[in-house]
């Protein structure tokens, strides 16, 4: 695998982990998902790792499992845009993206939202624009669920145009104006309350692999938030989205392409290796293996032995055994997938979960892996990564202190910030002004 000579530098965001399997909270490093802390020490590392931003999810409501809310979810899910604020005073140059739902929000509270951290923050703020119709989430509401789903993004790309028009309400020289729009979801007019933003929108993120949110990003997205696991199919998903923007009158570098990945490192490859398979172990066990088996299924399998064999039953893709998560688009497909490479491989139900959601996308050595991050860039299979660490909050620290170091060495990573905005560490131009 060979990296072009014209060096393309790569982006690197940092997730905060939490409510989700990545995690791992039997190891005693790992610490609370709400102290301020916790926020505090990721943000910290990934600016001085000098990541372009650090990146919050979201959740509108607690997920539940038989009819009980998920274990995962207890300790509870701070509102976003408050936890950047308070982040916004103890750092300096990375950005800060959050997670907000289009759906269950409405543009003129939401842009003056993300405006107002853009100027708190000195133009860092970044929002990651999702999507939802389940009624489930829509219940703590007064709307609830009312939203069909063929119209999830048709509503959010006229949010997104509608929160760019608010933003720019105002004259560059910093008068306000009058807004108006008027459309099939929003129908408002007023004065906004906020002046153009120092990197004059916030930049906005996408998370989709569908064909519907790949044509979402490539009309409406700054960058997209997705997940892929090795580099053919990252070449693939870069080639069919970056293919996309010239429609809409925009250049490649317009949008850029982030997937979501994990890193293991050892000092030895062997040893990298079974630091990651303990990790699976850990993220997997014989209760989430289970659980697992559940969100795809959609029937209790709590009787199953987690050693032994996958069932024979069909599953049931109307079930509402799991609520609040997003529901396996064909279920059928993925049970024979698993049963084949279960009946392939001898694995048990256990085995077959680790083995099928296996989430460590770089195995190595720092340097191995340095070269492996690098080539994904540099063939084309992604602009940069958003790394998802499995502890929380220090899981990012090995990164910074081993691979970035490895990264600037090779050329691929900036060795220093040069701008002040996140618009400006992405490498996009500042929107121009529709008046």
């Amino acid at each position: 695998m060979t990296v072009p000579t014209v060096r393309k530098r790569m982006h690197l965001a940092a997730h905060f982990p939490g409510v989700n399997n990545t995690t791992v909270w039997t190891d005693p490093r790992s610490k609370s998902q709400i102290d301020f802390s916790s926020f505090e020490h990721l943000a910290r590392t990934a600016e001085r790792g000098l990541f372009d931003f650090f990146f919050l999810a979201e959740g509108l409501r607690l997920r539940e499992h038989k009819g009980r809310v998920h274990d995962l979810d207890v300790v509870g899910r701070p509102e976003s845009l408050t936890v950047l604020g308070a982040l916004a005073a103890v750092t300096e140059r990375i950005g800060l993206a959050a997670t907000v739902d289009a759906t269950f929000n409405e543009p003129y509270e939401l842009a003056r939202r993300f405006a107002t951290l853009d100027h708190l923050s000195g133009g860092r703020a970044g929002w990651n624009v999702v999507t939802s119709c389940d009624a489930f989430t829509g219940e703590n509401f007064r709307r609830g669920g009312f939203l069909d789903r063929a119209d999830r993004y048709p509503r959010a790309a006229e949010f997104v145009a509608t929160a760019r028009e608010l933003w720019d309400s105002w004259t560059p020289d910093g008068l306000p104006r009058p807004f108006a729009h008027r459309g099939r979801h929003f129908d408002i007019a007023g004065e906004f309350t906020l002046s153009r933003s120092p990197q004059g929108h916030p930049v906005v993120i996408q998370a989709g692999d569908s064909g519907e949110g790949r044509e979402f990003a490539a009309s409406t997205a700054d960058v997209i938030f997705t997940r892929h696991g090795t580099l053919e199919a990252g070449r693939e998903f870069y080639a069919d989205v970056k293919g996309r923007l010239a429609k809409y009158g925009r250049e490649p570098e317009d949008l850029k392409i982030m997937p979501g990945v994990s890193v293991v490192l050892g000092d030895t490859a062997a040893e990298a290796q079974e630091r990651a398979a303990g990790i699976r172990r850990q993220q997997i066990s014989p209760q989430n293996a289970i659980l697992v088996l559940e969100q795809i299924w959609g029937v209790d399998l709590s009787s199953y032995d987690p050693d032994g064999p996958l069932p024979n039953i069909d599953p049931e893709p109307e079930s509402d055994l799991v609520q609040g998560r997003v529901r396996i688009a064909d279920p059928f497909a993925v049970a024979e997938k698993w049963r084949a490479l279960s009946r392939a491989k001898g694995l048990s139900i256990r085995q077959t979960v680790i083995e099928a959601s296996g989430r460590q996308s770089f195995i190595g050595t720092p340097e191995a892996v340095a070269a492996e991050l690098d080539a994904f860039v540099g063939t084309g299979a992604a602009d940069g990564f958003v790394l998802v660490p499995h502890l929380t909050p220090g899981g990012l620290d090995e990164f910074v202190d081993r691979v970035v170091p490895l990264l600037q060495e090779r050329g691929a990573f900036r060795t220093e910030y040069t701008g002040t905005t996140l618009r400006s560490h992405l490498g996009l131009a500042e929107p121009v002004w529709k008046g």
